[in-house]
């Protein structure tokens, strides 16, 4: 493969000016050290958005850091999900190499639990074959640039894909193994990218056959994800890796989100806004985490259940997804198509006897329930407001970085729109009866959240007038509160709010179970090893 197939035109050096800034006035290209001319590309880097940053992911590639970056705090347990499980097929593969497998940190139960369940998994997924063998060492694609191309380019370029590696005794066919929690769809970049790893990594010339396939964890299942010839990969490659590589390489884009925890450019990154002191917790001597509102109800209710969340372990969805709950998220996706449509127009009463959007199930009475709940929205639609539809953001990502305590801090509002110059955060909850408590703080805590950012003006536009609105929607008709972030006493009683949501999570290292009723409904339950046996579930409910 020569230079221009391998990466596509790609020539332009780190720290040139752009019409995005990607350095920023206050980052200025010198203020970087590393090695950029070696160039290691990783196949996660082409994974679902959510979790990724194009600007954080080519600043990785390239192996650049600040000069003056903080030594990383490390977590206590390991918080590298599948690392446990890919050691120790290692130590299973290769029993003679005494280096597989090395583990520093103790693992959480929970994470034990998941561990032993992802061996059985692979095990029954792939049986013994004597056709195949695991290959002597990972396979890494390198390429290094003839000496007279462009001096933008990298000397060296290294490609790997995380998974396990087989190949046949004559070398002639190899098989990728890439693991996830639960299979799920690739796009044609992690297609390409998987293919090339496969075909060139550790260059052997006698490859012929080529095959990925992706397998679940969770529950065993494998698909292909490329089957074919060295030929086709290269191919694929050229179609849709090349590509990718050099837009990754090049990219201009900041992605906030849960990338900014481990992200070296963090501390000057122009997008991610600063704001100290948000959650009322001043120490830094902590691991830098991310923190939302969901963090802390899984936390309070029971801290391995938090834990576990946050490593993305399969919940059991039996547990998670019960009718009521189904329907309330069925109702915010109906509500988020609407709002997001181009001619943004208020809602009416007239809702569809189909209006449950594909994905979701619901019993009739939760549907017809739904379709009353939906009716009373139209009554308070922020889009009656005047002006409100160019300025209307549904379900946005908003990540702050919480300097005081070192954590990032992640917040999706239900729907922000304007009003006037100022911005209005609408969280909009439903529910099955007409009762329900007054302290709308208190029984909502992510309120405090949006209350505390609202207040501290880190939304753009004018601090004045902005406000804080719930939307109850229940059997009887529609109920709208309204915080004001700037009032003293509202301010006073979400900072306080806060605090108790974060303090004891901040200061978790072990996150223990608690066992006791909660475990009946804890989607997290699974993989916990303290939960009360059937017995002891049946003594406790006499």
């Amino acid at each position: 493969m020569d230079t221009e197939e391998f990466l596509a035109g790609s020539t332009k050096k780190l720290g040139r000016k752009t019409s995005e800034d990607i350095m920023a006035e206050s980052w200025p290209p010198d203020g970087l050290i590393g090695d950029s001319g070696a160039v290691h590309i990783r196949l996660g880097m082409f994974g679902p958005e959510r979790y990724r940053c194009p600007a954080s992911d080519m600043l990785k590639a390239r192996g650049l850091r600040l000069r003056d970056q903080a030594v990383r705090k490390t977590e206590t347990l390991e918080s590298f999900t599948n690392g446990p499980f890919m050691a120790s097929a290692d130590r299973i593969e290769h029993p003679e190499n005494s280096s597989y497998g090395y583990r520093k940190r103790p693992l959480h139960d929970g994470l034990r639990q998941w561990t032993e369940h992802a061996l059985r998994m692979y095990s029954s997924a792939f049986p013994p074959d004597a056709d195949l063998r695991p290959a002597q060492s990972p396979w890494v694609y390198r390429y290094s640039p003839p000496s007279t191309v462009n001096q933008g380019a990298a000397r060296h370029y290294r490609i790997s894909a995380w998974g396990r590696c087989f190949e046949s005794a004559d070398g002639r066919r190899r098989e990728l193994r890439l693991p996830v929690n639960r299979l799920r769809k690739r796009n044609e970049t992690e297609r390409a990218v998987a293919a090339l790893v496969a075909a060139e990594g550790n260059s052997d010339p006698r490859v012929e056959e080529v095959r990925v396939i992706q397998f679940a964890l969770s529950d065993g299942q494998s698909e292909p994800v490329f089957e074919g010839s060295r030929a086709q990969a290269l191919d694929l490659y050229r179609a849709h890796g090349a590509p990718a590589v050099r837009a990754l390489l090049d990219s201009q884009e900041y992605r906030p989100g849960s990338a900014c925890v481990s992200c070296v450019a963090a501390p000057v990154c122009p997008a991610l806004p600063k704001a100290k002191g948000l959650l009322g917790i001043a120490d830094r001597a902590r691991p830098r985490r991310s923190w939302s509102s969901t963090t802390s109800r899984g936390h309070q209710s029971c801290p391995a259940r938090g834990y576990l969340r946050g490593l993305r372990l399969p919940p059991d969805g039996t547990r998670e997804r019960n009718a009521a709950a189904e329907r309330g998220r069925a109702i915010h996706q109906f509500l988020a198509e609407r709002h997001s449509r181009r001619l943004a127009t208020p809602c009416t009463a007239e809702i569809p006897a189909d209006w449950v959007p594909d994905g979701y199930r619901l019993p009739d009475d939760e549907r017809l329930l739904g379709a009353e709940l939906l009716r009373h929205h139209a009554e308070v639609c922020p889009l009656r407001v005047p002006g409100t539809g160019p300025e209307i953001r549904v379900e946005p990502r908003l990540v702050f970085d919480d300097t005081s305590a070192d954590l990032v801090v992640m917040a999706d509002p239900d729907l922000l729109y304007r009003d006037g110059d100022a911005w209005v955060w609408r969280e909009t909850k439903t529910s099955g009866r007409d009762r329900g408590g007054h302290e709308v703080l208190a029984t909502y805590p992510q309120l405090a959240l949006a209350v505390a950012i609202i207040g501290a003006g880190l939304l753009p536009g004018s601090h004045a007038g902005g406000r804080v609105e719930l939307e109850l929607l229940r059997p009887g008709g529609v109920d709208l509160r309204t915080l004001d972030p700037c009032a003293p006493q509202t301010r006073t009683a979400a900072e306080k709010i806060l605090r108790a949501q974060v303090s004891s999570w901040h200061s978790e290292l072990l996150f223990e179970a608690v066992p006791g009723p909660q475990c009946t409904s804890c989607e997290m339950a699974k993989w916990c090893s303290a939960r009360p046996s059937r017995g002891d579930r049946e003594e406790v409910s006499r």
